[in-house]
């Protein structure tokens, strides 16, 4: 089990979102910076203990209308071979790890390999920000122990607790700068 050090990073998570965010291809805000708010997620175990896994649930607060992303992050201690500059959101300094290379997920195969086996039925969803915690708010629907997975990450979140035409997704909750709560499906799967 993951391990949670409550010790600064800094840059913040948030800071390095709020400038990697906007030059996504998904995401939909303006021109202006996005006012992000953490507002929800989880965390998967590394099997070799190796890469913090964390699906992060941010809300800019900056549209009329808040906007609820989702970012996978993987978290390194040294930089990722072999992916897009695009993937790498960022460097931070840990307070008890040091220098952090924090990936986007869906460019980290531990990460995605670890979704895949939260997918089948195989990993345990984990608290975001306690260690040792299972966190049964996330629920796995349709798993398929035996098929192969591709795996679709929804980048933009939507209140909706089904997925279309999906045979098992992922569904998880945050909660918008009001106080309300929503769920959505944060991925889905299909056999290849």
């Amino acid at each position: 089990m993951a391990f949670i050090h409550h010790t600064t990073l800094t840059p913040t998570k948030l800071e390095l979102l709020a400038d990697w965010l906007p030059k996504q291809s998904w995401y939909v805000g303006g021109a202006s910076t996005p006012e992000l708010v953490k507002a929800g997620g989880f965390r998967l175990d590394d099997p070799e203990g190796a890469v913090g896994i964390e699906f992060m649930v941010v809300v800019d607060a900056t549209p009329q209308e808040p906007v609820a992303y989702l970012v996978p992050m993987g978290y390194r201690g040294a930089a990722l071979e072999g992916v897009p500059g695009e993937a790498l959101i960022g460097t931070s300094e840990h307070g008890v790890l040091g220098t952090r290379w924090i990936y986007d997920g869906v460019h980290d195969p531990v990460v995605m390999a670890q979704l895949r086996a939260l997918l089948r039925g195989e990993a345990i969803p984990q608290h975001q920000s306690r260690s040792d915690t299972p966190d049964p708010t996330v629920t796995v629907h349709g798993a398929d122990p035996d098929g192969g997975l591709d795996v679709r990450i929804n980048r933009v979140l939507r209140p909706a607790e089904a997925a279309r035409g999906s045979s098992g997704h992922l569904v998880a909750g945050w909660t918008w700068p009001d106080g309300t709560t929503a769920r959505s499906v944060l991925a889905t799967m299909a056999s290849r």
